[in-house]
């Protein structure tokens, strides 16, 4: 399983998704690996409780080297092997950003190694579920994510700017599976920050479901247990198990389970 998180608007829960959902996968004995493309680095450093300084030990490292005859080096391997990092947490593992990767994106450009990413995912065949999350903008790096993932996750705050922002990205989405990877389906959108007592919430979220948009059935609420978690570089599942916010992502990814095919 490849699922890509992913928006073009900022500060809609990115981050603090993929690396709920994929602790969750992880403390279910799933071997989980997650890909940071985001050079801020938040999911990085909420899995290891830092950022990873030596660009060698990123996916910098990866991209710097597509742009390389020698690739794979005398012996062949799978590149992305050498730059995993394993969390304080059980079966679950980081591939860190880093700032070199802003840089490196006009010479991937140019060079079209769109498709460099999902070559090398395609030999990580150790991992059960891989988690990618992605930059706030459709860029080099998140369009290589839409093209090597099977199943894209969208977040979404309910305002009207961030309604009008959904429906540029679904196009741009569609356009990606139409012209390099058929295969990639829009699981659903997931409504975060979400007030069940307030009026535009409910109306929004009740407007997109009318108009036949995949919104999952699982809201998420907003807390301050999430800062709490960002603070101590502990997912909900092992910072707050108990939590009423913690339930709410295990329902989250049982509900993504429920949907895939037997």
């Amino acid at each position: 399983m490849r699922r890509v998180i992913f928006n073009q608007k900022g500060g809609v829960g990115k981050s603090t998704i993929t690396c709920n959902l994929a602790a969750i996968s992880a403390a279910e004995g799933k071997r989980t690996l997650v890909i940071d493309l985001d050079i801020q680095g938040n999911s990085t450093h909420y899995l290891l409780g830092h950022k990873v300084t030596d660009a060698d030990a990123t996916l910098a490292r990866f991209f710097r080297d597509t742009l390389s005859l020698n690739l794979f080096g005398k012996n062949p391997s799978n590149p992305l092997s050498a730059i995993i990092h394993e969390t304080p947490f059980a079966n679950l593992y980081v591939i860190p950003s880093h700032p070199e990767l802003e840089p490196l994106q006009s010479r991937l450009e140019t060079r079209y190694k769109i498709y460099k990413l999902r070559e090398a995912i395609d030999e990580l065949s150790q991992f059960d579920r891989i988690y990618m999350d992605t930059p706030p903008v459709l860029n080099f790096y998140s369009r290589a994510a839409l093209i090597a993932a099977r199943h894209c996750l969208i977040p979404f705050d309910c305002d009207a700017f961030s309604r009008e922002a959904l429906y540029k990205l679904l196009e741009a989405i569609t356009e990606i599976k139409l012209d390099h990877n058929p295969g990639l389906d829009i699981e659903g959108i997931i409504v975060n920050q979400y007030q069940s007592r307030a009026n535009l919430p409910q109306r929004l979220v009740d407007e997109l479901i009318a108009e036949g948009q995949p919104v999952l059935q699982t809201k998420i609420s907003p807390s301050i247990k999430v800062r709490e978690s960002h603070s101590e570089s502990k997912p909900l599942i092992h910072f707050a198990p108990d939590h009423k916010l913690t339930e709410e992502y295990k329902a989250l990814h049982q509900e993504l389970q429920d949907k895939q095919p037997a």
